[in-house]
């Protein structure tokens, strides 16, 4: 690059940086900028937009437009050539604007006397905060240096504004960042509500320095802080414990990247515009970004976290804001993070009060670890990381999927007014904890919980569970970087008897795929996976992980009842293969002269419609079934759970889901094997009576919900429901909902 070129960047830079060290408002400094901008680039406008929300851009301050147009002036996402600059994220350079597709005419501003146009995003590390544009009458391309001396600004901008240099004094309504409260609206991963304080997972790296004196200088701390970087990555290849494979091959893709001559000479040349180490990481993580996030190549789209990851890891080396910078967790902490793996989740164990996500989904690895720990988990919370500090207070209402950033004082007043009736319901509750749940006719239902891990059990005395329907056997599998051994897995489901107490104990076997892959399995590149290789048809493909699994649970036993149910049966003969599988690992452990299980009941999880409609024979083979309803509910109504679209449009009790279970109902009660309801309807009120009206007499569900539950079963008579329900039918209503309700109106107030 011409050293001229290298020259009057560093110069313009220069200039930047003073304007930021000079005492001034927010607004003067604009000003300033887009005047050095222009004078630099020799161009009679540079104007600078900024987003106001998420969907809109202002003009913020202008060399060379109409000064009242400055505040006045507002673009749509996508809206003209600024908009287009900030919906793609890529710069737009022409010489002719006004024949430029999607061209906006403002005559506010008087631009339509500059049709040479260059604009670039001002962004940071995937956050979108403007468009920085210069404007010539003369027509004309901008060239390459230009491009990309405007890019190394708006990097500086990027900057500045996250160092709130823009803000604070000026009187246009533009929010203060950090400051203001703000709400978010998410999706509930788990119920329950929190108050606490944030915990960022990985605190934002602040660059206080964007612009670099010496580039000598600057480009030697980047070497070494690179040469640091490629040591720590080797040592975590060395020490990982993955062999080959494809968790090997992701490794060693990480390594790659770290090594990338091309990665290290555009950050060299980027220092040499005038950048300072740092500014460069964040410049070229930004630009990559936008590069692979609109990749048509899903394996590049999914480089995005590594690249993401090794930028991150090299910023915090250069600033040394690493984890060890002294940053205490406060005392009731509310994580918050893009997103986080379920080992990373385990760590932090019950310290958290809640967690909060940019991404996640119900059923992923998260959301599960989340219900374990009985701690309230929001999804999709769009921004948050970018918008939270670490200490921030803040509310999480799980129920609702609404997180309160900075909250104000009425909002917190009603929050912990919500708080104090859920505590004081469960206090009356938990005078319930040893009383059975029969309702007014004397009939009883038996109330279960799901787990997941040794951490859940406790919550069995404390809840009054009479077992435990589902233990999610994944867990112990998700959580490691390899298989983890039969001696492994046998210890620790003879714990879990242990800790039961002679409560029975029904063991889930590997329930993997769709969302919830192995570390150490090569993913599949399956359009739906929820549909695809998951849970049996891998466990009946890989027998020898289910055999292992399978021996483990026997071991485990020793002389106590063994329950084992297989999930995500969709024909008999997938029972009868599994079941045959188990049969002969009985054998097998006899034989080596391992003790026996007192007892073996073998059962199947009926989650799809086709399982409804199975030969008679099925059920006779059944010592019990489990009616997942998460997975039933979502294939019988084509509603994907993971798409917030159409997962709550369809209603549990709707007439024909209804009758679907009513169906299974008689068909078990024909077959005379035990049935129960096994998911998150189960845990609430109105639907667990419902089902329990049907003819369920086993529900299982998380522990908070079995009081609630209970409270509302004593208070009926499910015969008097049951009439209520094929009334509704008869009478052709297409949702049982609001007959339901009002009935149980009824009964409260009599």
């Amino acid at each position: 690059m011409p050293e001229r070129k290298d020259s009057d960047s560093r110069k313009l830079l220069r200039r930047l940086r003073e304007t930021l060290a000079a005492p001034a408002s927010g607004q003067h400094r604009l000003d300033e900028i887009t005047h050095h901008i222009a004078d630099s680039m020799g161009t009679e406008v540079c104007s600078i937009y900024l987003f106001r929300d998420p969907g809109t851009l202002e003009l913020c301050a202008t060399e060379g437009l109409k000064p009242d147009s400055v505040h006045r002036t507002r673009l749509r996402m996508g809206e003209g050539l600024v908009g287009r600059v900030a919906r793609t994220g890529r710069y737009v350079n022409t010489a002719n604007a006004p024949a430029e597709p999607g061209f906006r005419f403002m005559p506010e501003t008087g631009e339509e006397t500059y049709p040479s146009f260059l604009g670039v995003p001002i962004q940071r590390v995937g956050e979108r905060l403007g468009v920085l544009v210069v404007q010539s009458s003369k027509s004309r391309q901008f060239s390459d240096d230009e491009i990309y001396g405007l890019e190394v600004v708006a990097m500086v901008l990027a900057e500045m504004a996250e160092l709130g240099a823009f803000l604070g004094t000026q009187s246009d309504g533009m929010p203060l960042a950090h400051r203001f409260p703000l709400m978010f609206r998410g999706a509930t991963g788990q119920e329950g509500a929190a108050e606490g304080h944030v915990w960022l997972h990985e605190a934002r790296v602040i660059v206080s320095n964007p612009v670099g004196e010496d580039p000598k200088a600057e480009k030697k701390r980047l070497n070494e802080a690179v040469a640091q970087l490629r040591a720590k990555v080797d040592s975590m290849l060395a020490a990982s414990d993955m062999g080959s494979g494809a968790s090997a091959e992701v490794m060693e893709t990480y390594r790659m990247f770290a090594r990338s001559r091309s990665w290290l000479r555009r950050m060299e040349e980027t220092i040499d515009l005038g950048l300072s180490a740092e500014a460069a990481v964040e410049k070229e993580q930004s630009q990559a970004r936008a590069r692979l996030e609109s990749a048509a190549d899903p394996y590049l789209r999914d480089r995005l976290h590594d690249l993401d990851d090794l930028s991150n890891r090299l910023l915090r080396i250069l600033t040394g804001q690493g984890g060890d910078t002294g940053a205490e967790m406060p005392e009731d902490p509310i994580l918050v993070a893009r997103n986080i793996g379920p080992a990373e989740l385990l760590d932090y164990g019950r310290k958290l009060k809640g967690v909060v996500l940019e991404e996640g989904s119900v059923g992923s690895h998260a959301a599960i670890v989340a219900r374990a720990l009985a701690i309230p988990l929001i999804i999709h919370a769009d921004r948050i990381v970018v918008e939270a500090l670490n200490g921030d207070p803040i509310l999480v209402d799980g129920d609702s999927g609404i997180v309160h950033l900075r909250p104000e004082e009425t909002v917190v007043k009603a929050f912990r007014d919500k708080i104090a009736m859920q505590a004081e319901a469960q206090k009356r509750y938990a005078g319930l904890r040893d009383l059975p749940a029969t309702d007014k006719a004397g009939t009883t239902i038996q109330l279960y919980m799901n787990a997941g891990l040794m951490a859940d059990l406790p919550s069995l005395d404390g809840s009054g569970a009479e077992g435990v329907g589902l233990f999610r056997t994944e867990l112990q599998f998700l959580t490691r970087t390899r298989v983890p051994r039969r001696g492994e897995l046998a210890a620790l489901y003879a714990h879990v008897l242990d800790s039961a107490h002679g409560k029975p104990v029904t063991f889930r076997t590997l329930d993997i795929g769709s969302d919830k892959v192995l570390p150490y399995m090569k993913p599949q590149d399956e359009p739906n996976p929820a549909m695809g290789w998951r849970a049996i048809r891998v466990g009946l493909d890989k027998r020898g992980v289910l055999r292992m699994q399978l021996q483990a649970l026997i071991r485990a036993a020793v002389g106590r009842p063994l329950l084992v149910m297989f999930p995500f049966i969709t024909e008999m003969d997938e029972f009868e293969d599994a079941h045959r599988l188990l049969m002969e690992q009985l054998a097998r452990e006899q034989r080596l002269g391992h003790a026996m299980p007192s007892d073996i009941r073998v059962g199947a999880m009926l989650e799809t419609p086709s399982l409804a409609f199975a030969p008679q024979k099925f059920f006779e083979m059944c010592d019990f079934i489990s009616v997942g309803g998460n997975d039933l509910k979502q294939f019988f109504f084509a509603a994907d759970r993971e798409n917030e679209r159409v997962r709550r449009r369809y209603d549990t009790l709707n007439t024909s889901f209804i009758l679907l279970l009513d169906q299974i109902v008689r068909r078990c009660n024909q077959a005379r094997v035990p049935v129960s309801f096994c998911g998150e309807d189960a845990g609430r009120p109105i639907e667990a009576v419902t089902f329990a009206a049907l003819g369920f007499r086993r529900l299982s569900m998380r522990p908070a919900s079995i009081g609630p539950v209970k409270h509302l079963i004593r208070r009926v008579d499910l015969g008097g429901l049951r009439q209520v329900i094929d009334e509704a039918v008869a009478r052709g209503e297409t949702n049982l909902r609001r007959s339901v309700t009002e009935w149980l109106a009824r009964q409260s107030h009599g």
